[in-house]
């Protein structure tokens, strides 16, 4: 019976010991805000171990840097990284200019070449390149039609002009 109560005490004194020996989230608070105080504009909320990071930087290096620093403190559990990159001028998507310009399809000579390479396998199948459009001729199965199809169009020719071929 002694034996079982000293036992008790000792697994008692222990659990006391282990858990005071972990950082407190005010501790883990403070040394977060003092780890990523070199970036301006983040702030971080520390509960259970696990820091949340929040605010707006100019530049995602700065996220990164916030995110590593809060990491490297001791107790951090894990980081929830909810800091917004601002966009600048610089770094934002360029407006769209619409022109009046035609597509610029292949040359029909490189043109020519490739739509050979793609109905090699079809030698029921006629093929002419004029200005960038493809004119097919001859007849062909409604399954290795749309095979040949997905070939030609991944040519980018202007056109696939298939009025001459019969398609089963």
């Amino acid at each position: 019976m002694k034996n079982s109560v000293k036992l008790f005490l000792a697994m008692l004194a222990v659990t006391f010991y282990v858990s005071a020996c972990k950082p407190k989230d005010e501790t883990i608070q403070k040394n977060v805000s003092e780890a990523i105080k070199a970036v301006q504009g983040v702030t971080a909320e520390v509960k259970e171990g696990v820091v949340t990071l929040s605010g707006t930087v100019a530049i995602a290096d700065a996220k990164t840097s916030a995110e590593t620093a809060a990491k490297a403190v001791e107790g951090v559990k894990s980081v929830t990284n909810n800091i917004t990159v601002e966009a600048s001028p610089a770094t934002a998507a360029p407006a769209t200019v619409v022109t009046n310009n035609p597509v610029v399809n292949a040359a029909d000579e490189v043109l020519s070449k490739s739509v050979k390479d793609a109905i090699k396998d079809f030698p029921s199948v006629k093929a002419a390149v004029k200005d960038g459009v493809v004119s097919l001729t001859g007849e062909l199965a409604v399954t290795k039609w749309k095979l040949l199809k997905m070939s030609l169009d991944a040519l980018k020719p202007k056109k696939v002009d298939a009025s001459g071929l019969t398609v089963k």
